[in-house]
């Protein structure tokens, strides 16, 4: 039995469709193979005499309507589809298969409890990159290009994101990391001011902000070297050691930062 498709037939409505249905050795390459090219695909083999199969059915299909499409769920009768179960290899019942890009991804056999299968769904959705939206993996490998010290590709990631996401404070915050990076305090500044006071706690925003403000402090404490000179000339002068653990935690280097105050 077929569940009813949420969202429409179009698109990515029907990407985001729930789609719980039975399936057959005709329809397994339309129904699993290819659907798994949008979406991971969870192929439940079963039997009608098969006592723990009527276990596992039930909880498989509340915990895929769940992820609200993210994941999909195929039945199929391994009694009136002798072929497929033979050329997976499947032994005993119920077994379940999951697939995506056309190949299977993981599997298990038995009616494994809940909490077990409810793993096996997010590790699955984890696998295949659904649990996050196209902005939030754009915005994770802009911070990592950041990290990686590539301004220029972190910058071009940002800019993809605000021709998605016109206003995403968060992309903003990010070109501001990339403005700093570069030596652009004043655009940086600029792009921080612009975000709406709505989304000043966002940890991007308060990140960037963080950011420029260690900046300034940099600024304030001073040249590292001539405190450096300075501190060897005179050990004991104690406003020369905190200027210079100032200026070190400023530019993020608190280790060494906290031995001069030790």
């Amino acid at each position: 039995m077929e569940e009813p498709i949420i969202g429409g037939n179009t698109g990515a409505a029907a990407t985001n469709a729930v789609v719980i249905k039975d399936s057959d050795s005709q329809n397994f390459v339309r129904d699993v193979l290819e659907a798994s090219r949008e979406r991971p695909v969870i192929v439940d083999f079963w039997a009608e005499w098969c006592g723990p199969c009527k276990q596992l059915t039930p909880v498989l299909e509340k915990l895929v309507r769940e992820q609200k499409g993210k994941v999909a769920l195929i039945k199929l009768d391994v009694d009136r589809n002798p072929d497929i179960a033979a050329q997976l290899r499947i032994q005993s019942i119920p077994t379940v298969y999951a697939f995506y890009k056309g190949q299977p991804l993981d599997a298990f056999q038995g009616a494994l409890p809940e909490s077990q299968l409810r793993s096996f769904i997010e590790r699955l959705i984890e696998s295949a990159g659904q649990g996050q939206s196209p902005v939030d993996r754009l915005l994770a490998e802009a911070a990592a290009a950041l990290a990686e010290g590539d301004a220029d590709r972190a910058a071009e990631i940002l800019g993809a994101i605000q021709q998605m996401e016109p206003g995403d404070s968060r992309a903003v915050a990010g070109l501001a990391e990339v403005a700093l990076a570069r030596g652009e305090r004043d655009e940086a500044r600029r792009l921080l001011d612009s975000i709406p006071e709505k989304d000043a706690d966002r940890p991007e925003v308060k990140k960037a902000r963080a950011a420029l403000d260690l900046a300034a402090e940099a600024d304030k404490a001073g040249d590292v070297a001539a405190l450096q000179a300075r501190l060897e000339a005179a050990p004991d002068d104690l406003s020369a050691r905190f200027e210079l653990a100032r200026a070190l935690a400023a530019r993020g280097d608190r280790e060494t930062a906290a031995e001069h105050l030790l």
